[in-house]
């Protein structure tokens, strides 16, 4: 019995290091279990073997007979609530708040800025963000815990060790883990009342205009020109108000696009992408950990002001945030008439004349 005991808790420990599910595990014991069976209906009675695993085959029949019942319960269980879950009718959302809202959010409500109806307007709203790594990180985060109530995140990359320096969504045990989920798990369990859509998958021409049609606003933190010009012609197309950003070793930038009204788009002020060399990847250039977070928190600001009306947010202003020696620049930014994607929407109409 004792040397029984012992290899099950040793292939039980190793399966537990391997990380092995719990289905392996216990599979890896009954196959231990029938392995003892056979001897003692194999061996004669006596034999040093037979009598060092507990000489009786009937003891182990009642160990196999009973794990088999307790099998059959949980699946049966299983099944049970399985069957219930499909029977069950989803809640409809209510008009109002909830007691836990009104307490979650009070600090939005009482600003005169924002109050009910803003908060409300949070609840109403749908927002894209392209990208859950370092700027999508603390974006997603404040989205969520300040009731936006649809949060969408597109990207097809996995959680790597060298993200978690400054990608504060995703956690150790998420590596390895597509980030879209590593984000909507965290945000989820930041605030259950946000409905999370993660996309696994890289955006694309084919997929963009569709996507962005179910959304009111969209955040771009992506680390690469060619899908931040695809997500600036998109927005133009479908009218959508862009909040882009981007990142370099101690500084950042930041502004709203929305040549619908009056701004203008992310190709005015940028109409071709810098030399690859000019502008290296955080990879080979690095970046401070921190500052991800600071332009990120100012993305959800900023979301948050488009949404709820409040203050004046950074339409036709670039902000231009340099950690290393602590200074703020803003720059004023205007729409271009030659401009490919948006043709200078954003120019004052002067057809009538004074």
């Amino acid at each position: 019995m004792i040397m029984v005991g012992a290899m099950a808790a040793v292939l039980w420990g190793i399966g537990t290091a391997m990380r092995a599910p719990y289905s392996a595990r216990l599979t890896m014991l009954a196959i231990l279990l029938i392995g003892v069976m056979i001897v003692h209906v194999i061996l004669p009675d006596g034999h040093p073997l037979r009598m060092a695993t507990g000489g009786d085959a009937r003891l182990w029949g009642l160990i196999i007979a009973f794990g088999f019942v307790v099998w059959g319960y949980r699946k049966f269980l299983g099944a049970l609530k399985r069957r219930a879950a499909q029977n069950e009718t989803p809640a409809a959302k209510s008009d109002e708040f909830t007691p836990t809202e009104l307490e979650r959010y009070a600090r939005h409500i009482v600003l005169r800025e924002v109050g009910g109806m803003g908060q409300r307007a949070l609840r109403d709203a749908k927002i894209l963000v392209v990208g859950a790594g370092g700027l999508g990180s603390p974006a997603l985060q404040y989205l969520a815990a300040a009731g936006v109530g649809t949060i969408g995140v597109i990207d097809d990359d996995v959680v790597e060790n060298a993200n978690l320096q400054r990608q504060v969504i995703h956690l150790d045990r998420s590596i390895g883990m597509p980030k879209v989920h590593s984000a909507a798990e965290a945000m989820k369990a930041q605030n259950p009342f946000t409905t999370i859509r993660p996309y696994q998958r890289r955006l694309t021409e084919e997929i963009a205009v569709d996507l962005f049609e179910d959304y009111d606003l969209i955040l771009d933190g992506t680390d690469n020109f060619e899908t931040r010009y695809l997500v600036n012609r998109t927005a133009v197309t479908r009218g959508k108000p862009l909040i882009a950003a981007a990142l370099t070793q101690w500084e950042g930038q930041i502004s709203l696009y929305d040549s619908a009204n009056g701004t203008p788009c992310y190709e005015c002020v940028f109409p071709t992408p810098p030399d690859a060399e000019l502008v290296p990847s955080c990879a080979e250039a690095g970046v401070i950990g921190p500052l991800p977070g600071v332009i990120g928190s100012i993305m959800a600001v900023e979301a948050i002001k488009q949404v709820t009306g409040a203050g004046q947010g950074l339409g036709s202003r670039l902000l231009i945030y340099d950690a290393l020696y602590a200074q703020t620049r803003m720059i004023a930014i205007k729409p271009r008439s030659d401009c490919a994607t948006c043709g200078g929407k954003g120019l004052p109409d002067l057809a009538d004349g004074p």
